[in-house]
């Protein structure tokens, strides 16, 4: 018998405080509803990070994505504003714009040939003389709400969400004498992994619960007993001094300074920042039991002569990756099985984890009333 929709989203107390608190229950990660109430609650309604700003820096670059089922073109207009649309033409719904990315003086649609500037307006819709009741200036692309704070840009579907500056709080503040305008891309890498894209998160974060049991390599230059977890509205910050090291030198050579920083902004990116290091991770679900994670690489010097250096650093990000994929995916197995309902927290280790039930168990309540069906 398949439980309404409604009596599991009651299996979980999101007002109770961290030590009575359990984890989000099971289903919750498997049943493929509340991929659907996520899509439209979570993904839709929230400013969510989709790029960098030097994939947008000159008039007409542009990059598509897709976010809570949606396509989305993101480009620099000619006047030089930042803009953002639905990649949907008004005339039968192909996508416009069909690369990842580029640089163009329109937008043309590949179906019809229906051109649109780079502010969205409609330039030409070949052969319609004729057609009745026709206004151009109501058949632009849609537009969507699109923001950026630091390197990063971001969208919301939402018409009723916060200003960017206001959902990120006293975070742009903080963030600030860190200097990130100082560090550069280096290159992306992509992740498949066969587990909930929750899973992901819970596991970042866990407070370096973790770190010393599965990446030793990384535990080596973190001082675990004075690590520490900072929770804001909408922004968790797990931070910890640097040591010296000489056990995994690889680790050691890469991940320097006096403090690492994770920041984690709700609901699914993370940016870890090391003395002038930093990558960036973005989580999206792409099924109940699969999500995509996209680690985009910074540092300060990205000249030829650093090549080598920045590589081994990717390369040590990519054994840690590799650690948190198989933890991750025996997670998901888990999950599933009849002896697993719900978990425990850490008070000492896991309020960042515990902050993210709590705002994905409000969101997922908010707005009309959940099916039951």
């Amino acid at each position: 018998m398949i439980e309404p929709l409604a009596e599991l989203l009651d299996l979980y107390d999101h007002s109770a405080p961290l030590e009575q608190a359990w984890t989000i229950p099971a289903p919750w990660y498997l049943d493929a509803r509340f991929s659907v109430l996520e899509r439209d609650r979570v993904f839709a309604r929230n400013w969510i990070a989709v790029g960098r700003m030097d994939q947008v820096a000159a008039p007409g670059q542009y990059f598509t994505v897709e976010i809570a089922g949606e396509p989305l073109v993101v480009v620099r207009g000619s006047d030089g504003q930042l803009c953002a649309f639905y990649n949907v033409c008004r005339h039968h719904a192909a996508a416009v714009m069909t690369a990842p990315c580029g640089k163009a003086e329109h937008l043309r649609c590949p179906y019809h040939g229906w051109t649109y500037g780079l502010d969205g307006s409609l330039k030409g819709a070949p052969e319609f003389a004729g057609v009745s009741n026709f206004e151009r200036s109501e058949n632009g692309l849609i537009p969507v709400r699109v923001a950026a704070w630091e390197q990063f840009v971001f969208v919301t579907l939402s018409e009723d969400a916060p200003p960017l500056e206001t959902f990120l709080g006293d975070l742009p503040a903080r963030v600030a004498p860190l200097g990130l305008s100082n560090i550069h891309f280096f290159e992306r890498r992509s992740y498949t992994l066969a587990c909930n894209w929750k899973v992901y998160v819970d596991n970042y974060l866990d407070g370096g619960y973790h770190v010393p049991h599965l990446h030793k390599g990384l535990n080596s230059v973190l001082d675990y007993k004075e690590y520490t977890i900072e929770n804001s509205a909408h922004y968790c910050l797990q931070s910890s001094p640097m040591v010296a090291s000489g056990e995994h030198v690889d680790v050691s050579a890469t991940r320097t300074g006096d403090r690492a920083y994770y920041y984690w902004l709700y609901p699914n990116f993370m940016v870890n920042i090391y003395q002038g290091v930093m990558d960036t991770n973005l989580v999206l679900p792409l099924a109940p039991d699969r999500c995509l994670v996209q680690f985009d690489f910074y540092f300060a010097d990205v000249s030829e002569a650093a090549r080598e250096h920045n590589a081994e650093s990717v390369a040590v990000s990519d054994r840690i990756q590799d650690e948190d994929v198989g933890i991750c995916e025996s997670v998901q197995r888990g999950l599933g099985s009849r002896a697993y309902g719900a978990g425990r927290l850490s008070v000492r280790r896991e309020a960042g984890e515990h902050l993210f039930h709590r705002l994905l168990a409000g969101d997922l309540r908010r707005g009309t009333g959940v099916t039951t069906e």
